[in-house]
């Protein structure tokens, strides 16, 4: 159960980070403000480390296993395809929250587990 939840952070982008509408928390709509905060940075999370590219690449590790993929923009969300290890991932679109050099993502349009990385 503990590897499936560590797992979930991936696909997040879990631990469960809590309700997604927490205070200090603003919700990230255009594509143009995602690429500003992840630009030159890495996303980490214990045993996480996640490089998310403004060309729609997303590389790193988790766990000590590879991390690739790609990303888009799409009606205000963060729509990722994920392999992790020798498993492929299901599309899933997120909502992307930001506090800080905190990013929360949000599964499923905002209504599934969230996920929150630290900007490096």
């Amino acid at each position: 159960m503990r590897r499936t939840r560590a797992l979930a952070a991936v696909l997040c982008l879990a631990f469960p980070a809590g309700t997604a509408l927490a205070e200090g928390f603003r919700t990230v709509t255009q594509r143009a403000d995602f690429v500003q905060l992840v630009d030159g940075r890495m996303l980490t999370r214990l045993g996480i480390r996640l490089n998310v590219a403004p060309d729609g690449g997303i590389s790193g590790k988790a766990f000590g296993a590879a991390v690739t993929g790609s990303w888009n923009w799409s009606d205000g969300f963060f729509c990722r395809d994920l392999s992790y290890g020798s498993r492929k991932l299901a599309q899933n679109c997120q909502r992307v929250q930001v506090s800080e050099s905190i990013l929360r993502f949000i599964a499923d349009k905002g209504a599934g587990e969230s996920a929150d990385l630290t900007l490096r």
